[in-house]
């Protein structure tokens, strides 16, 4: 009888305990739900990485994320972690030599390997785009950023690094007019003006549209970090396809479509566009030059030249700095070229992207 009480109390203590435990673990998600519901930053966060890292992907692919959520802009911010080229088998079939008895292989050319390690990135930032938006409620995010990095050694200093080959942004309304069965992923995140990197299997990293450092999105108050986004972009740093992105938004945004980039000859961005504007619209040249002293007087010429050849209604010159006498005289002769120098590039950014940036250190200008 001793014993039997004794197990009888052994089992109520540790019921106990159970009961305790599962009523504490309630609690916390009671507290979680109303922070949801209250659109708490903090808890937003902790269910929106639980939600991600929960999402069922294969095994040997990261399912690391992290994630800082603006409560007044209602978009959340995630730094998706990317796994490295190797995760693409160099392998393509096994074939069994019955002459010989044994089992070879053959491997995927280098071409295909690039191709489908580009594919796969692409798939994984839409994925996780996709998870955030199936969250519940939907009514707290409006928007989401996503970054996708890789974790890899430098291998000229065997220092750790992080760089960042896709960043991209869409909104809710956005992403749910994608069929996502039907698109093709890296056509998908062009069609979002993502930044994405030109060699990812190189890990040939891009500027990313907000700052990995998510610690910085906790501690400031909403205004500050949304402004901090894509602010003070130093327009004469960027690497040229960076640069090309930019000016390709901000003619996308002034309603320029089918836009097609050119070789260019020199350190800007050659491209032909079509503005759909019923009365003055057309195919349209747009050339700008990142230049930290004047244009020469020749651009403007050789834009023209340009505009007879593609038969172009229009033309647009733009630069980060800005044009001589002989170059805006030129241009009133034609009628049909636009000049945009720094100052109004910089408006423009502005007026039309958000986006404040900085042109960067130009040469003394001559009086």
């Amino acid at each position: 009888m001793a014993a039997l009480a004794s197990a009888e109390a052994g089992h109520a203590n540790a019921e106990r305990k159970r009961r305790a435990e599962v009523d504490q673990h309630n609690a916390k998600v009671d507290e979680l739900e109303r922070g949801v519901l209250a659109s708490s930053a903090e808890a937003v966060e902790d269910y929106c990485e639980l939600l991600i890292g929960s999402s069922q992907l294969p095994a040997d692919l990261p399912a690391d994320v992290e994630v800082a959520f603006q409560s007044d802009a209602r978009k959340l911010l995630v730094i998706r972690e990317l796994p490295g080229v190797d995760v693409i088998p160099q392998a393509r079939e096994f074939v069994y030599v019955r002459s010989r008895d044994e089992v070879t292989e053959k491997l995927r050319p280098q071409k295909e390997i690039r191709e489908r390690y580009a594919n796969l990135v692409a798939q994984l930032v839409l994925r996780t785009m996709c998870d955030v938006f199936q969250i519940r409620p939907t009514v707290t995010i409006d928007e989401v950023a996503v970054n996708g990095h890789v974790s890899t050694r430098n291998k000229a200093t065997g220092q750790p690094e992080r760089p960042c080959l896709v960043s991209v942004s869409a909104t809710r309304e956005q992403f749910e007019s994608f069929v996502l069965t039907e698109l093709d992923p890296a056509e998908c995140l062009r069609h979002l003006n993502a930044l994405i990197s030109p060699h990812p299997w190189d890990l040939e990293a891009v500027r990313p549209i907000f700052d990995p450092d998510l610690s910085k999105y906790r501690f400031v108050d909403a205004h500050d970090a949304a402004s901090g986004l894509d602010a003070r972009r130093v327009l004469l740093d960027m690497p040229p396809f960076e640069f090309e992105h930019l000016v390709r938004q901000l003619f996308e945004a002034m309603g320029m479509k089918s836009w097609v980039t050119q070789a260019s000859r020199d350190d800007g961005v050659d491209a032909v566009a079509v503005n759909e504007d019923p009365i003055m619209g057309g195919v349209c040249v747009v050339q700008a030059k990142r230049y930290k002293g004047i244009v020469p007087a020749d651009a403007v010429r050789a834009l023209a030249g340009v505009m007879d050849d593609k038969r172009a209604s229009r033309g647009v010159l733009v630069t980060t700095s800005w044009f001589g006498k002989a170059t805006h005289d030129f241009a009133a002769r034609h009628g049909r070229i636009q000049l945009i120098e720094g100052g109004e590039l910089k408006h423009l950014l502005a007026e039309k992207l958000d986006l404040d940036v900085v042109i960067g250190e130009l040469k003394r200008r001559a009086k």
